[in-house]
């Protein structure tokens, strides 16, 4: 409830809108009948954000999981350190997208059935020299970055990088739509290549390589009309609930029923005995060694050689056998 005013204060106040000190329209506005600031949300009608916050954030962790995968595979391949991260993950317009990409560089078309339409896939040249370099035995401590398209021998030396880039990216995508990506044309300069409208909005994922000293972007650019049909599992929590559900009970129970078929080695160790060199020489069969144990104590057994169970030595039907009696901690002593 809005302060009512009393005798005095009312002729206060018109005794200062009468000497001008307050504003007479000013002074008929009171406030509770003043319209509250309307709050203004700015929206580009360019550049329409058709992927939501959500969506995006589960693009940007599937896509972590394809850098983690993608710089151990490309360790693997150079014999040497490469670290690979998701650096920006946007959306942008295509035309937006082809304009941020040098020119020469190294842009390969993609296909992803059973996903319709195009990706691409580029690599910069600020990292395709040094690792064409790499592979050629060169140590990418001092290299020259030419300015001109890849030559056929460096572009078969670059398809040994994408090809496990698309394994490593099929894989990550597994967990979203079972799509198998493949290259299906090359080309050196992005701006002779329209996939799509130039106004249609697309997603960039972009990732940073980097080589001892060298460093380069590699970017992933999925039209929106590419995964459309396949948006709604993209909710983050969906995604990762999807994900958790698909390693549980049927993966649990396969595994276990594999496990149990499985050999192992287990022994059990009885003891062990110091002697002289000389009376090692001199054993024949049927001599009996002391050793250091008790037979009333317990005996540990070990599983693949770790410290497991012990128990007490017996016989069962004519063989020898230790029958469990408790866990033993790993580090228990023999």
């Amino acid at each position: 409830m809005a302060d009512i005013l009393d005798q005095n204060e009312v002729d206060a106040l018109l005794n200062a809108v009468s000497i001008g000190e307050v504003d007479a329209a000013a002074s008929r506005s009171t406030g509770p009948s003043e319209a509250a600031p309307k709050e203004v949300s700015v929206y580009d009608f360019k550049r329409p954000e058709r992927v939501s916050k959500d969506q995006m954030r589960a693009l940007q962790s599937i896509h972590e999981g394809f850098a983690r995968n993608f710089g151990a595979s490309l360790s693997a391949l150079l014999r040497t350190i490469v670290e690979t991260r998701v650096a920006t993950a946007e959306q942008l317009t295509y035309s937006e997208f082809i304009h941020s990409l040098p020119s020469p560089t190294c842009f390969n078309l993609l296909a992803a059935p059973p996903l319709t339409g195009q990706l691409c896939l580029e690599l910069s040249p600020l990292i395709v020299f040094p690792i064409i370099d790499r592979l050629l035995g060169g140590t990418n401590t001092e290299i020259f970055i030419p300015q001109r398209p890849l030559t056929s021998i460096e572009m078969r030396l670059a398809y040994k990088i994408i090809e496990r880039a698309l394994e490593s990216l099929s894989e990550a995508w597994s967990e979203f739509v079972k799509a198998t990506f493949e290259v299906v044309g090359t080309e050196s300069n992005p701006h002779l290549v329209q996939i799509v409208a130039p106004n249609e909005v697309v997603v960039v994922v972009g990732c940073e390589i980097k080589i001892g000293a060298r460093a380069g972007t590699m970017s992933i650019c999925i039209p929106f009309n590419v995964i459309e049909p396949v948006i709604g599992r993209l909710a983050t929590q969906g995604w990762l609930s999807y994900s958790r559900d698909t390693s549980t009970e049927d993966q649990v129970r396969h595994v276990t029923q594999n496990l149990r078929h499985a050999e192992i080695e287990t022994r059990v160790y009885l003891g062990e005995a110091k002697m002289a060199v000389r009376e090692a020489l001199s054993l024949t069969p049927g001599d009996i060694i002391k050793l250091d144990k008790l037979i009333d104590g317990d005996f540990v057994m070990q599983i693949e050689g770790q410290n497991k169970y012990a128990g007490k030595l017996g016989r069962l039907r004519g063989n020898r056998a230790i029958r469990i009696t408790r866990s033993t901690a790993p580090d228990e002593l023999l």
